[in-house]
């Protein structure tokens, strides 16, 4: 059975190679997030599946009534866009590694801001200032807050950490609100390791970590519907909706309380092999 989260098509468009009766094979035309935030939905108006974020580019196959249907590039998620929130393909090369960071007109801290950016969002840089960056479109970042996409981080942990606090958001992707497989995917992103968006495809990252072997940094605990990220072998940090936002808990604790509420047990405990794909 295909996963229509990964399946390029809809009833009527179809990339190559997934193209069945009646459906038309399309080219992708390339585009890019316009907006801080925007939702990727399951059907035109339907419900939010994942979202996407500024600079992210997507590949449209159709647009169709404000809509565009196509695929998020930076990991293959399939749905629909608002067109209003899609602009002419931007290459980005700098990444916004602070939490959040406002776009400013000019390159002064003191004027007033455009707008805020989250974690993540990707930007093309034009010209520097003494201070800022100039991005394309004409608007300025503070240059503390971004990071050469050439230049991954390092350690998963240390960037899902940059979460703590965060508001839980179903579907949720950015520092304004964020679930537990939207965490693990932007420190894996950040870190140039490819990461699907939600937690049963991320559950086939890495390998499997033998039953009763003791957890260490940066590996991945999964529930049905759910993933956490070890701090240590104690530790865990995990966008949850019991704390409402992205919190730390005690692993131990955390097991014993997700299967009190009815939850089940961790099905899985993955290692990842921290080998970060550059650019």
């Amino acid at each position: 059975m295909t996963d229509r989260r990964l399946t390029p098509a809809n009833a009527r468009v179809a990339l190559a190679g997934f193209a069945g009766e009646g459906q038309r094979i399309v080219l992708p035309e390339p585009a890019t997030v316009t907006v801080p935030v925007a939702d990727l939905r399951a059907a035109p108006g339907g419900a939010r599946e994942r979202q996407l974020l500024w600079g992210d580019r997507f590949d449209v196959l159709e647009r169709r009534a404000g809509w565009a249907f196509g695929v998020s590039r930076k990991d293959g998620y399939v749905g629909y866009v608002a067109e209003r929130d899609l602009g002419a393909e931007v290459v980005p090369d700098y990444l916004i590694s602070a939490r959040a960071t406002h776009l400013y007109p000019t390159d002064d801290m003191k004027s007033e801001a455009v707008t805020s950016l989250s974690f993540g969002s990707r930007v093309r840089v034009v010209d520097e200032r003494r201070k800022f960056m100039e991005i394309e479109g004409g608007l300025f970042v503070p240059k503390p807050h971004l990071r050469p996409l050439a230049r991954p981080f390092s350690d998963p942990v240390t960037v899902a950490q940059l979460f703590f606090g965060t508001p839980y958001l179903w579907g949720g992707n950015s520092a304004f609100g964020i679930d537990c497989s939207g965490t693990v995917q932007a420190a894996l992103l950040a870190c140039g390791i490819d990461c699907p968006g939600d937690s049963d495809l991320q559950q086939a990252l890495g390998a499997q970590v033998a039953e009763g072997e003791s957890y260490q940094r940066g590996d991945l605990l999964f529930w049905k519907g759910h993933v956490a990220i070890c701090v240590d072998d104690e530790v865990m940090l995990h966008a949850n909706a019991h704390h409402m936002a992205v919190a730390y808990e005690p692993i131990g604790r955390a097991i014993a309380r997700i299967a009190a509420q009815g939850d089940g047990p961790v099905i899985a405990h993955r290692r990842l092999e921290i080998t970060p794909r550059r650019g």
